[in-house]
Formats: structure tokens, C-alpha cells, sequence
């Protein structure tokens, strides 16, 4: 029988941080940088075991997202995914499910960049595609993303967003949505 989790990252013992990134390597087929793994730390996790096998995980973490003049404080998703065995069993929806109750209680917005695999998922449970731009804010100045501009999906909580309009995320390395 599978066990939800959820805890913050400080809370987690090395072998569990080691078996999210061994997760992640399988369910991305081995598409998974330093970068992306570094991502998914430092926030909530979701946790599903069974056993003593992890077989699926997401987190949230904050980040700042700037829009029409203000920053944002924003629940950004990251990591999610189920083992290809345990695929199609409603543990993505466990996962997602007890995200959004840390977005909705603790952030302005909820965000995350979709694989193509995922987009069908995060529509069915109300994220919404963004239809403006997309920016970030690097070092050098604010810089467009528009190949990211077709990925990002939004869970609206408690700030009013134009969504024919630019949004620009903080600035991280590797992938910045």
C-alpha cells in the first residue's frame, strides 16, 4: 500500500535526497542535470512510498515572479515524477494534490515549466497555460524566453494576473522555468 509524505527538504535524510534523485534520473530517462535535481530542493516535498521503494515525488519551492510591477510570491513545482512501473495509479494526482494545498496556503501564485508528457495532467487539475510572454530577470538585465512560452502553466491563488502579458522569473542556472 503507498504512504504520502510531505516534508521540508532539511527534514529529509541523505539516502531519501539520493533516492529522489535516482527517481527523477528514471522517470526522465536519464534527462535530469545537476541543475535540475538542485531545483527541486530547499522546499516541500511530496513523497509517495511503498514500502521502502520511493515511487513518486514532486516539491515546491519559492521563487519570485515579477508581473505588471510586482513580485509575486510563488509556490514553483518542481520534480514531479512516478516511476514508469507505478505509472497511471493516481500517485502523480497524490503528489500534485498535496503541492497545491501548500500553494494555495502559503503563496500568491503556483507555477511550473511542463513537459509535453505532463500538459493534459496540469490542465485536467486547473493550471493554466500562460498566454503572454515570458522573461527573466539574469544578471545582464531582463531577458525574453520565449522558447519557454508555450510551457509555463500557472494555478492562480490570490493575486490577479493579466495573462496576455509578460511574466519574468528570478534568475537560477541551468534552466530558469
Amino acid at each position: 500500500m503507498a504512504e504520502l509524505v510531505t516534508a521540508h527538504t532539511s527534514a529529509l535524510a541523505p539516502q531519501t535526497l539520493h533516492g529522489i534523485r535516482e527517481l527523477l534520473e528514471d522517470a526522465f530517462d536519464g534527462d535530469i542535470t545537476e541543475h535540475d535535481y538542485e531545483h527541486a530542493l530547499g522546499g516541500m516535498h511530496a513523497l509517495v512510498w511503498e514500502g521502502a521503494e520511493l515511487i513518486a515525488h514532486g516539491s515546491v519551492v519559492m521563487r519570485r515572479l515579477l508581473h505588471e510591477g510586482r513580485a509575486l510570491r510563488t509556490g514553483y513545482v518542481e520534480g514531479v515524477a512516478v516511476r514508469s512501473a507505478q505509472r497511471r495509479q493516481g500517485h502523480g494526482d497524490s503528489v500534485m494534490t498535496a503541492l497545491e494545498r501548500v500553494i494555495h496556503a502559503a503563496y500568491e501564485i503556483g507555477a511550473l515549466g511542463s513537459s509535453e508528457m505532463g500538459l493534459k495532467f496540469y490542465l485536467a487539475r486547473g493550471w493554466q497555460l500562460w498566454s503572454g510572454t515570458a522573461s527573466v530577470m539574469t544578471p545582464h538585465g531582463i531577458e525574453r524566453t520565449a522558447d519557454d512560452e508555450d510551457s509555463i502553466y500557472i494555478l492562480p491563488v490570490g493575486a490577479s494576473l493579466n495573462f496576455g502579458r509578460d511574466l519574468t522569473c528570478d534568475w537560477r542556472d541551468g534552466d530558469v522555468w
